[in-house]
């Protein structure tokens, strides 16, 4: 067992090696995700557009991935960024399914299972975070 940086969180060194792989996986993802919107890539604005969605929303999306990628990164946060970021792809898996059919749902289904993974496995980090808050 390896304790964790958040008081009062065990974890086996296995779970917490896949763990991390799995989070900085993720944070690569949403960097690369983010940079396409911030920097309106036109394959992005399109589907963006197609979805209903105009630049300054694109662009909202775009920093809250990026916040989510850094919280991921921030032991004490991960369990809660995770969380964020299940919401946000629940919404996109969402919005693709109504905009473009099943189609093209595999991709943030999947980035869902990945960040859903992580919000199970981290999930002791968000009570911790609350008790901090509130003691």
């Amino acid at each position: 067992m390896v304790t964790t940086n958040v008081p009062g969180v065990v974890v086996s060194r296995r779970s917490d090696v896949a763990l991390w792989v799995l989070q900085v996986l993720a944070v690569l993802v949403y960097l690369g995700s983010a940079a396409g919107k911030l920097f309106a890539d036109p394959a992005a604005v399109a589907s963006f557009a197609a979805m209903g969605v105009d630049r300054t929303g694109m662009s909202v999306i775009a920093v809250v991935e990026i916040l989510g990628a850094i919280g991921l990164l921030v032991p004490r946060l991960v369990g809660l960024a995770a969380l964020a970021l299940v919401a946000l792809m629940v919404g996109a898996v969402t919005m693709t399914l109504a905009a473009f059919g099943p189609a093209l749902v595999a991709v943030p289904t999947t980035v869902l299972v990945l960040v859903t993974v992580i919000a199970w496995g981290r999930r002791a980090t968000v009570p911790a975070l609350v008790h901090r808050f509130t003691s």
